[in-house]
């Protein structure tokens, strides 16, 4: 350890390898799924209302009530479906201690167990048990028996705050581009705009998981023209119908 102008002792930085992405598993699977819901979703409402022949207005107000409640839905569905995963580990991470509470032992064994499925000798599984039973047993059983980590770990606030923010990015983009053309194209703007946003979505979502950039571009791009070709295909026999 280092020390600064003042003498105090500064920690080392961390090397590139401690850095993992898997870190940011959290909030980027929330802000990949908001932001892709937000650009189909709303795209594909607007090419729907276009292509039935409705009015700029009619297609306006459509755009602006999918982005408002699409928004709320993804903040009440994340909150929701992550705080009922949240309670599941409470549950298990509660039953686990007062299994360790109860017969500390049998514990023990489960957890040298674990470690020689492993790999390691009985001998060094049984030491590992023994300092990390001394140490943290429940953090030892949520990590390695239980799957339970501080990166895993359900946050449901942040995951609805993230979803939120994230599909209200995504939908303003075929919003303003169903504003920005007259109704007769809306629906090529609409789906032109919204397509280069799912490519730039891909694109960015590839870079910060450290996925490869043409798998992840096209796949949400495929998703997305098939979602707007079935609306606009809706929209159009609902409009040949009346």
């Amino acid at each position: 350890m280092s020390k600064g102008e003042a003498g105090e002792a500064v920690a080392p930085p961390r090397p590139h390898h401690a850095v993992h992405y898997v870190n940011r598993i959290g909030w980027l699977r929330a802000a990949v799924l908001g932001a892709n819901d937000g650009i189909v979703s709303t795209a594909s409402l607007l090419t729907g209302v276009a292509a039935s022949g409705a009015s700029r207005e009619a297609i306006l107000l459509s755009g602006v009530a999918a982005l408002f409640a699409g928004a709320m839905s993804m903040a009440a569905g994340e909150y929701v479906s992550v705080s009922a995963q949240s309670d599941t580990e409470r549950a298990d991470l509660a039953k686990e201690s007062h299994a360790i509470a109860q017969q500390p032992e049998e514990e023990w064994a489960e957890l040298r167990d674990i470690y020689v499925e492993r790999g390691l000798s009985p001998d060094l599984a049984a030491q590992v048990a023994d300092q990390l039973m001394a140490a943290d047993p429940l953090g030892a059983h949520a990590r390695d028996e239980l799957g339970i980590s501080e990166v895993t770990t359900a946050r449901p606030v942040q995951a609805a705050l993230t979803s939120a923010a994230t599909f209200s990015a995504g939908a303003i983009a075929p919003v303003m581009a169903a504003v920005a053309g007259p109704a007769s194209h809306a629906i090529m703007t609409v789906a032109v705009i919204s397509l280069l946003c799912l490519a730039l979505l891909g694109y960015i979502g590839a870079r910060l998981g450290g996925g490869k950039v043409w798998p992840s571009v096209i796949r949400v791009v495929f998703w997305g023209v098939l979602a707007m070709a079935v609306t606009t295909g809706v929209g159009r026999l609902f409009s040949a119908a009346l």
